[in-house]
């Protein structure tokens, strides 16, 4: 343990103190207030604004790596992280090393106290972390950021900054404690990005959350790209590793691109970001992209379009941790997204045996992921993660053996154990003739992938460079010793 790693955990140690970001005060006063003690850094370049209920991380990556295609320097704030909490404020593609984080907070500390006083009220860890990502984007300096939502969207910390392109991937239902407990409530708040005269990139959308994002679209004047009207998916086609698709964007046409990505919603998420970064330069290059009839958008080269999304990784988004038997990992978290997830893996692979191992925040939805899991999975291993938010084994068990029976439910107290077991239980295939063999998925819930790498694939960076090849193996900690 270096001085760095240990100021680097005195740092989280103490953003941590503060209210977690599962604790939500609507409210946009205290990082209003930051921000102008700051000298309000998340006007210093233009933002691309990503909101959804699924997809978001994954399609900020995707616009970060078309930008950068393009030669521009770019931030990129995400959340939750997977590992470590650097994960969330890049630069170019890579998380701020351990010094520059201390360095920044360390910085900004002053002015987080004084923001403390002047509220009445404490910032909240996500709200820290806004502020510092928009102070690191502003010192870099950076050419554009892309920035995802923590939570919803108008009231998220996030939205002091105006979006020249608002991103909104599929809308459905998920954290409706704080959102809402309609598809209509929740489009309202995540629509609060859409800001006048920008470009609104609109994922396909079920009819009523479609109703709401236009109507806030009309209501403020911007401009509007819908996937299957504007842009889209024009062919998908199963390759080795990914898939390969042509996309027609907002500027063109674009042909041969390989996605080292599986299922049908990253191709949809490709789709988001092209037609995001087309518009985006657009409007870079020639002022406003068009009008609501009619989106404009700057065609790009497509030999850099092919090079950006042949790069592209995903950290924890259907993730092969290992082989033999096959191990995946996915942070779905809610039940589209784990349709979503189940659909692609049964395209992709052709197990003849599929376990899963399942940890899951207990305000989840829990009853709706196992009813999407249930048809695919041979047997499901539930367990517990690292976050005190994870539900207890025995009731994850009740729950699941009231969908899947007793007789295919088993329960591991610690991710390790659970991964063994399931590892072992793919690997007893009933018929040995069958293609494809056995697999696991590990899913439930960011924080469960983030557990499984560090056990699978304790030295695999979670950046946009290659993943390196790991090996299983216990570890001398439990679950709860991850976080």
């Amino acid at each position: 343990m270096t001085d760095v790693d240990d100021a680097l955990r005195e740092v989280e140690r103490e953003i941590l103190t503060r209210r977690p970001e599962s604790s939500i005060e609507p409210t946009l006063d205290r990082i209003a207030t930051l921000a102008q003690l700051l000298g309000d850094p998340q006007r210093a370049y233009p933002v691309i604004h990503i909101t959804g209920t699924n997809g978001k991380t994954s399609t900020a990556r995707m616009i970060d790596a078309l930008l950068r295609a393009r030669g521009l320097r770019t931030g990129r704030f995400t959340s939750p992280h997977l590992v470590s909490i650097r994960e969330r404020i890049c630069i170019d593609g890579q998380p701020i090393d351990a010094e520059q984080f201390v360095a920044l907070y360390r910085e900004i500390e002053p002015y987080l106290e004084l923001t403390d006083q002047q509220t009445g009220h404490r910032l909240s860890f996500f709200e820290v972390l806004t502020g510092m990502a928009f102070a690191a984007f502003a010192d870099a300096p950076v050419d554009v950021a892309v920035v995802e939502v923590g939570l919803g969207g108008t009231w998220d910390a996030t939205n002091i900054a105006d979006g020249a392109v608002a991103v909104v991937t599929p809308v459905s239902l998920d954290h409706q404690q704080y959102l809402g407990d309609t598809v209509e409530e929740i489009a309202a708040e995540k629509a609060g990005i859409i800001k006048p005269g920008a470009l609104a990139v609109l994922a396909q959308q079920s009819l009523p959350a479609a109703e709401v994002l236009l109507r806030r679209i009309s209501e403020v004047g911007a401009t509007v790209a819908r996937e299957g009207l504007e842009f889209g998916v024009l062919e998908r086609e199963i390759a080795l590793g990914g898939q390969q698709l042509t996309l027609r964007g907002l500027g063109g046409t674009y042909d041969q691109l390989f996605l080292p990505l599986f299922g049908e919603h990253q191709a949809s998420n490709a789709a988001c970001a092209l037609a995001a970064v087309e518009g985006f330069a657009g409007a870079a290059e020639d002022g406003p992209v068009g009008s609501a009839a009619s989106p404009g958008g700057a065609p790009l080269d497509v030999d850099l379009v092919r090079q950006a999304f042949a790069g592209l990784r995903s950290p924890g988004r259907l993730e092969v941790l290992r082989r033999s038997p096959t191990v995946i990992a996915d942070a779905a978290h809610n039940p589209s997204g784990m349709a979503a997830t189940l659909a692609a893996v049964t395209e992709a692979f052709s197990f003849s045996r599929l376990v899963g191992v399942l940890a899951v925040s207990a305000d989840k939805d829990v009853a709706g992921l196992l009813d999407e899991l249930e048809p695919v999975l041979s047997d499901v291993v539930v367990t517990r993660n690292s976050s005190d938010r994870s539900m207890p084994v025995d009731e994850l068990a009740e729950l699941a053996g009231d969908v899947f029976g007793l007789d295919r439910v088993h329960e591991a107290a610690r991710m390790d154990d659970a991964i063994e077991m399931a590892v072992g239980l793919a690997d007893e295939t009933p018929d040995p003739d069958l293609p494809g063999g056995g697999g696991v998925l590990i899913t439930g819930s960011v924080i469960t992938v983030g557990d499984a790498r560090q056990l699978l694939l304790p030295d695999s960076p979670t950046t946009d460079l290659p993943a390196a090849d790991g090996g299983t193996g216990r570890h001398p900690f439990t679950a709860a010793d991850l976080s």
